[in-house]
């Protein structure tokens, strides 16, 4: 559905959605695999993984750090340049104004897509049944009883509860065709704890993954680049040491498992 006040006079004399957004990437070929898109971060995130390179942005009680009308401005002029828009964050689908904004840049011409932890079932809900989303790239960070212990959150035992649901979600949605395309994420890193998802975890991961119908995965180096300075410690720990060679090992293990797999390591 078109919002009505989109065409060549005036798109960027719309009522702004209220988006609370981080910062921009004008350009990116990274951020959904095989498209040229505009990345939006958006402010805030209930958890707070260890790992997270994005860790500036998880507090939603930061102001803005992009004006809003400074993106519609700027798809405005890019229209015909790149392919679509990825709402990343922080965790996009914690801000209501997601909805809005997601078929303002449906109406401007472009492809959606999403990435998302699944923090937030509900509004992935809202996005999916309003046809809104072209494509999801769904962190799934443990089997859902880890998710305390890798969200940072010992409090969040519904954590793992709602992320799942939303693997569940994107899955279903894809199987009747009203989401064309998804890739799973999983993030390993060199953790010791019991529930965190480095090499070893992988495994009974990977099988829960695989009986969900998870046909398209992606496993993912974590790496301290940007991250907290107690991530960087973890990394330069003599246990750590092996932490690339095992995870490659892994993932030779995970190859023939999934129709569509790849392995984004020290190299990638």
């Amino acid at each position: 559905m078109n919002t009505g006040c989109i065409d060549d006079q005036n798109e960027t004399d719309c009522p702004l959605t209220g988006l609370v957004i981080a910062g921009v990437t004008p350009f990116s070929t990274v951020d959904w695999p095989g498209k040229l898109v505009a990345s939006v971060f958006l402010q805030g995130c209930p958890w707070n993984c260890g790992y997270c390179q994005n860790f500036a942005i998880i507090d939603p009680r930061a102001p803005a750090g992009y004006e809003e009308a400074d993106l519609w401005e700027l798809l405005s002029r890019r229209r015909g340049l790149l392919d679509g828009v990825v709402f990343s964050g922080g965790e996009p689908t914690r801000q209501a104004a997601l909805v809005p904004a997601a078929q303002r840049v449906r109406d401007l011409g472009f492809l959606v897509g999403l990435h998302t932890g699944g923090a937030y079932p509900q509004r992935l809900v809202q996005l999916l049944e309003a046809g809104l989303l072209d494509w999801v790239g769904l962190d799934v960070k443990g089997l859902a009883q880890n998710y305390p212990q890798v969200v940072g959150r010992a409090q969040a035992r519904q954590a793992g509860t709602d992320a799942w649901r939303a693997l569940d979600l994107v899955l279903a949605a894809h199987r009747a065709g009203t989401l064309p395309d998804y890739e799973v994420r999983v993030t390993a890193y060199p953790g010791t704890e019991a529930g965190d998802t480095n090499p070893s975890a992988l495994p009974a991961l990977a099988r829960a993954l695989h009986e969900r119908g998870v046909e398209r995965l992606a496993l993912q180096q974590a790496r301290p680049d940007g991250t907290r300075p107690e991530f960087h410690e973890l990394c330069a720990q003599t246990q750590a040491k092996s932490f690339a060679a095992d995870l490659a090992r892994q993932a030779e293990e995970l190859t023939g498992m999934f129709a569509h797999f790849v392995f984004r390591g020290s190299a990638g």
